[in-house]
């Protein structure tokens, strides 16, 4: 997992630009307006997310259009999905401990004799 996908990903218009780009590729300009951003924002944003590696620019006529980039996502995928792995793992064993020890208290619960008191005559 690359640091920089993380770190470039942190700012929240940088994330809103991602979102946007994952509905379809965009010019600069759309960036900016569908975002309200100034345009020279979104010029410095999308560059920050390309040296990053998570969207690429195409040319067309004037502009370039700003397209995301699958690998960095699928990568940021399967680290995640470690983590899920690490904490299924950690859960399900808390699980079963926690149902040693209900079943432990209900054991203990139906050993225990109740303790009599002698009564005054």
């Amino acid at each position: 997992m690359d640091s920089a996908t993380l770190t470039a990903l942190a700012e929240p218009n940088r994330l809103r630009i991602v979102e946007l780009l994952r509905d379809r590729p965009c010019s600069v300009n759309e960036v900016a307006d569908r975002l309200g951003l100034r345009q020279p924002q979104a010029s410095k944003h999308l560059h920050t997310l390309r040296r990053a590696g998570l969207v690429a620019a195409s040319p067309r006529a004037q502009q370039r259009i700003y397209a995301l980039r699958p690998e960095p996502f699928e990568e940021l995928r399967a680290w995640t999905e470690s983590f899920e792995r690490t904490w299924t793992d950690r859960l399900g064993r808390l699980d079963v401990h926690l149902q040693r020890m209900k079943g432990q208290r209900s054991r203990d619960a139906t050993t225990e004799q109740p303790t009599t008191r002698g009564s005054r005559s």
